[in-house]
C-alpha cells in the first residue's frame, strides 16, 4: 500500500496544560490593575473628598489653569474670585475644581 494509515490523536490535554495557556492572560490583567486601574480609583476618591471639603476661602486652580478664590459654593457649582485689582467671579462646575492651594498662595486677591 502506498499510503500508511492515518491515527488519530488523542482529544483534549491535561487539565494543567489548560491552565498553563490561561497564565499569561491572567498575570497580565492582575499587573493592570495593580498598575493602571487601581491607582486611578485612589486618585478618582481623593477627589471627590477634595470637592466635598471646599469652602468659602479657599483659593483653587480649575482644570483650565484659573486660580482664584472661592467666594460662593452651590451644590454642583462654585464662584470663583479670578481678578487682582477689578473683581473677575468666574462660576465653574465643582469638578472642575483641580486643585487646592495652601492658604495664602495668592497675594494679590
Amino acid at each position: 500500500m502506498l499510503i500508511s494509515p492515518a491515527f488519530a490523536q488523542a482529544a483534549g490535554g491535561t487539565p494543567e496544560s489548560s491552565l498553563m495557556s490561561f497564565l499569561p492572560l491572567i498575570l497580565m490583567f492582575v499587573v493592570l490593575y495593580f498598575l493602571m486601574i487601581r491607582p486611578q480609583m485612589k486618585r478618582a476618591k481623593e477627589h471627590k473628598a477634595m470637592i466635598a471639603a471646599l469652602s468659602k476661602g479657599d483659593e483653587v486652580v480649575t482644570a483650565g489653569g484659573v486660580v482664584g478664590k472661592i467666594i460662593d459654593i452651590d451644590e454642583a457649582y462654585v464662584t470663583i474670585d479670578a481678578g487682582s485689582s477689578n473683581p473677575v467671579n468666574i462660576h465653574v462646575q465643582k469638578q472642575a475644581v483641580q486643585t487646592l492651594l495652601p492658604k495664602g498662595t495668592i497675594k494679590s486677591i
